[in-house]
């Protein structure tokens, strides 16, 4: 009788076992120029043990440099990476171009564009080879910043030095068009060279301010221009033969449920900005800018950088939130 009891006693606990036996042991690298004290890391902390419910263990690792944790993330040594959908567009063009230059002008639109993309309809669009999009995370709209405050038009850009992001074509095109000169740059050092005098002009987010100390160049004379041209986002990438086939579904529902709190630390990021540094563009510049980003993003679609499926979807969504828009009679994104 002893010996069916042990017996029964040490099957149960197989058991009971099972799920931690069965769950998935993943490697999350996630790239936060602070490291594992910022704020990203700390987001990522909370989805780890959001992961645990649903079978995952996830080992998190911290980068500062987001090139190295997109190359580590390709060779393997990451089973999932976050970093910015500039970065990620290599690994799914479609989710990669929402952060196309003008082609989402407010955090409405956004909040919009990614509720549509967490809808499990269209959960084939964020697979792309071995790769899936478990998660799409608005990190702010971009501003142009500017040393002198006197460049305040279109035409007073003319010549000046512009920091580009060297794997994103839309920002150098789009400075040609201004007659300005492209230098090339990555996140690791487009704030030293602005702060440092190196470049004049920069394109960046109200959470990049504090981190990146641009108020070093900003101030005394510096501004920032209240008009978005980009909604960046951050993008969970997977490699999706490491998890279970429902993750996706599961993690970028609880990324939706986690919306209101990124944007109320963008809010909160922007102002951090102090009030005076802030400037405001006319609104016969603010059309030339949305002209000319137009312009910019029809070409680099054409050339094959942005994905069309996005650039048509993109535009729906602008003309759901503003239907009289002069673009929605046309079919130039469509």
């Amino acid at each position: 009788m002893k010996t069916k009891i042990a017996a029964f006693a040490l099957s149960a606990a197989s058991l009971l076992a099972v799920p931690s036996a069965l769950a998935s042991t993943v490697t999350y690298c996630v790239y936060d120029p602070v490291g594992a004290q910022g704020q990203a890391f700390g987001m990522a902390k909370d989805y780890a043990l959001a992961a645990n419910t649903w079978g995952v263990k996830v080992n998190l690792k911290a980068y500062t440099d987001e090139r190295v944790a997109a190359e580590d993330f390709k060779a393997g040594q990451c089973d999932a990476v976050a970093i910015t959908g500039l970065r990620a567009r290599q690994f799914n063009p479609f989710i990669g171009s929402i952060d196309s230059i003008g082609a989402v002008p407010s955090y409405k639109h956004l909040r919009l564009v990614i509720q549509t993309l967490a809808n499990p309809r269209v959960a084939s669009s964020l697979v792309s080879g071995p790769y899936e999009v478990v998660g799409i995370v608005p990190l702010g709209a971009a501003y142009v910043m500017v040393r002198d405050r006197s460049i305040n038009s279109v035409e007073k850009a003319a010549g000046k030095k512009i920091a580009v992001l060297d794997y994103d074509r839309s920002q150098a095109r789009m400075v040609q068009q201004l007659g300005a000169s492209p230098v090339a740059s990555d996140i690791t050092n487009f704030a030293s060279k602005f702060n440092n005098g190196q470049v004049d002009i920069i394109a960046a987010p109200g959470i990049a301010y504090k981190p990146f100390e641009l108020n070093k160049g900003l101030v005394p004379n510096g501004a920032v221009y209240r008009f978005p041209l980009v909604q960046l986002t951050a993008n969970m990438v997977i490699r999706k033969d490491k998890f279970p086939a429902d993750f996706g579904v599961k993690s970028r529902a609880y990324v939706l449920g986690q919306l209101d709190e990124a944007q109320r630390q963008i809010a909160n990021a922007e102002k951090d900005i102090p009030a005076n540094l802030w400037l405001d563009l006319s609104e016969a510049d603010k059309a030339k800018y949305t002209q000319m980003m137009k312009e910019a993003r029809i070409q680099i679609t054409k050339e094959g950088f942005y994905d069309p499926k996005m650039m048509s979807l993109l535009k729906r969504i602008r003309c759901q939130v503003e239907p009289a828009n002069a673009e929605c009679a046309d079919k130039s994104e469509t």
